[in-house]
């Protein structure tokens, strides 16, 4: 299953993840994407892939999988990202969120200081 959560909401989400378990949030977005708006890590893992980098790039995600570690995608507004988690799911992913609203949503709830785009 996929869970659908607003940036505001994700510590909560991670707070019920399997104890011992550090979340890691997959930024899927572009490089260019990146250097306009990016998010820090504060009591998370940030891995950068771009979504269609994504399938050759699988096996750099595995021991997250292995680790059954949760796994929150972002893009700009959810949609690529929703995309990504489907596609985690497919290959055996559990424990996956769809940061809706993507990094426009985080720069409205959470941090002010990321660049809107």
């Amino acid at each position: 299953m996929i869970d659908h959560v607003r940036p505001a909401q994700l510590s909560a989400w991670f707070a019920a993840a399997p104890e011992g378990s550090q979340p890691l949030v997959l930024d899927v977005r572009e490089p260019w994407e990146l250097q306009t708006a990016s998010v820090r890590a504060d009591g998370f893992e940030l891995v950068a892939i771009p979504m269609g980098e994504l399938p050759a790039r699988l096996a750099e995600l595995e021991p997250a999988r292995q680790a059954q570690r949760p796994i929150a995608c972002l893009c700009h507004h959810g949609a690529r990202s929703l995309r990504v988690a489907s596609f985690l799911q497919h290959h055996g992913f559990e424990h996956l969120a769809n940061i809706t609203g993507g990094i426009d949503a985080w720069s409205h709830e959470s941090d002010p200081a990321v660049p809107r785009y």
